[in-house]
């Protein structure tokens, strides 16, 4: 069908004429209750309309730049149809699925693909459909394992519950387990009823157990990792420690039930009759990131950095500023490659309950990726949670305990992974690499492991910071700040007006990483609420060890 007329002014007769020859294709083929998408600059094939309001946007603002394929109202390409002839298609049975769930919305925050229509639909098959016509023609590499189970899942995941169903499978998957996460109800239960329900209506195609519906949910990408702590914060049941009955710190029990001797025979039986005393949620990254290459739109906006953005010395993006730069100079073979992901995180405690009485600190891990455009990347969507990290009080410098599995992670992408890059069609090492963080002060000590109060509070200046006790107030004051100006400045020489003394002293120089580690190698420490330090004598030991170290460091930078 020739449809040249959809690129002529939207005056013009032939064009009109074309409009309605759309309209009444689509009402044909697509429509649901006297409603089609529409396919308009403005809605992007997200909102439904009726034709009067449809043909109107049409006439207003033009078909969405590049639709010449009407898949999303009921045409279907030669490819598909030699492929997949007896199957449905995922993305509009998607579609064609119940509308007021906002299932469609809830997918492109979870995959990161918002506005991206035609890509999604491409992507799904090159992956899923295409993969042996490029083993054939060996003109591209097939994905790797995780992309074709992605591609796979997507197809199958949107098919419809039954033949006429306004649910598809997924959104059926998801709403019912809201259901469940809302009402609390126990896994049993929940197992007995898809089991009444598989029996009621054997047409559909519902999971069989709790199990299995979970499984589907995980599978997607939206589950998470439970990771077990000890409620002092000393420890993670993690890794080599996964089976540990109690801390070996504190000594204190894993479980609300404090009888960890008298277990059953059954281990495992015995284990699942127990509540862990506190939960870490940890949601893995790996996975995360791959997915950002698995759509074309997403793909090459995370090369935007490289590719993209204007280089003419001014600040618009992160990519702009030293400390990007200085990175990508020190280590050249990762920022050899733009698709390489730069990170970074932000951390703080807030109140769940809000404006209750109840003293609770609940501390979400987020990671925010800097290659997208600065347009995209601080949107709440672009936004990864890493980890829920729970507790009535504040971790403070044992939130270093809750980032264990967020490092090692991270630690694996900095060798790299193997991802599939649906854009190139080929396997790629990805790398990424945490280059700052984003909180307060307070948070700024507990991450970075500085102290922002007491006699070297500064973070810049570390061991070259001027502070002063002031004997009455019975806290520290932070003088020194003339150091930064001319060396010829008044300023300088007004006694009066400062602490009554003259300032001949340069600002402090950067504190290096190596001077970091003179003054941190013999501190001795240990996490956990209650075993800090074991007693106060080897508190008073501790400073001073700590102490000498900096004034050691203080004289030999000259600046004691």
């Amino acid at each position: 069908m020739n449809r040249s007329w959809m690129n002529l002014p939207r005056i013009s007769v032939d064009y009109r004429n074309g409009v309605e020859t759309f309209l009444d294709f689509a009402f044909a083929n697509a429509s649901q209750e006297d409603m089609i998408l529409c396919p308009c600059k403005k809605c992007g094939n997200i909102n439904w309309h009726v034709r009067e309001v449809v043909h109107e946007h049409l006439i207003v603002f033009g078909f969405v730049r590049g639709y010449i394929k009407w898949i999303f109202h009921g045409e279907i390409t030669p490819r598909r149809v030699s492929s997949t002839s007896n199957s449905i298609d995922p993305l509009n049975s998607h579609h064609r699925s119940h509308r007021e769930d906002d299932m469609e919305g809830m997918l492109r925050d979870a995959f990161n693909m918002h506005d991206y229509h035609q890509s999604v639909r491409e992507d799904c098959d090159i992956g899923v459909n295409d993969s042996s016509e490029m083993r054939r023609s060996g003109c591209h590499e097939e994905p790797n394992g995780e992309a074709v189970k992605f591609y796979n899942l997507l197809n199958e995941m949107n098919e419809q519950l039954y033949e006429g169903s306004k649910y598809s499978k997924l959104s059926f998957c998801i709403c019912l387990f809201h259901l469940k996460c809302l009402g609390g109800w126990t896994g049993n239960s929940f197992t007995q009823l898809l089991e009444f329900l598989g029996e009621m209506f054997p047409f559909a195609k519902i999971p069989q157990s709790s199990k299995d519906m979970k499984k589907v949910i995980k599978d997607l990408g939206l589950g998470y990792e439970k990771i077990h702590s000890c409620p002092n914060d000393c420890m993670l049941y993690w890794g080599d420690r996964k089976n540990q009955e109690s801390c070996h710190v504190c000594g204190k029990s894993r479980w609300m039930n404090k009888d960890v001797e008298n277990v059953s025979e059954d281990e495992v039986e015995a284990r699942s009759r127990k509540k862990p005393v506190k939960i870490l949620r940890y949601f893995p990254l790996i996975p995360r990131l791959q997915r950002l290459f698995m759509s074309s739109k997403t793909a090459e906006s995370m090369r935007w950095h490289h590719d993209g953005r204007t280089n003419d010395g001014f600040l618009r993006h992160p990519a702009d500023s030293l400390a990007w730069k200085s990175f990508d100079q020190k280590f050249l073979n990762f920022a050899g490659d733009s698709r390489n992901v730069r990170l970074g995180l932000a951390s703080d405690g807030f109140n769940p309950f809000k404006i209750m009485s109840t003293s609770y600190s609940t501390w979400p891990v987020l990671l925010v990726p800097y290659n997208l455009p600065p347009w995209i990347c601080m949107k709440q969507s672009s936004f990864i949670l890493s980890m829920i990290i729970p507790g009535e009080k504040g971790q403070g410098n044992d939130i270093d305990i809750y980032m264990q599995p967020l490092i090692e992670e991270l630690k694996q992408l900095w060798v790299g992974v193997k991802t599939y890059d649906v854009l190139k069609k080929e396997n790629f090492n990805l790398r990424a690499a945490l280059l700052w963080t984003i909180n307060d002060f307070p948070a700024y000590a507990n991450l970075s492991g500085w102290s922002t109060k007491g006699r070297y509070a500064c973070p810049c200046c570390a061991a070259q910071t001027c502070s002063k006790w002031l004997y009455n107030g019975k806290k520290f004051s932070y003088m020194g700040h003339r150091r930064w100006l001319d060396e010829n400045h008044r300023f300088r020489y007004e006694k009066n007006l400062f602490d009554g003394t003259e300032e001949f002293r340069r600002a402090p120089e950067q504190t290096t990483g190596s001077d970091i580690w003179s003054m941190l190698k013999h501190m001795q420490f240990s996490y956990g609420k209650t075993n800090q330090l074991p007693n106060s004598r080897a508190k008073k030991k501790n400073k001073e060890v700590y102490d000498h170290d900096v004034d050691q460091l203080c004289n030999n930078l000259k600046w004691g």
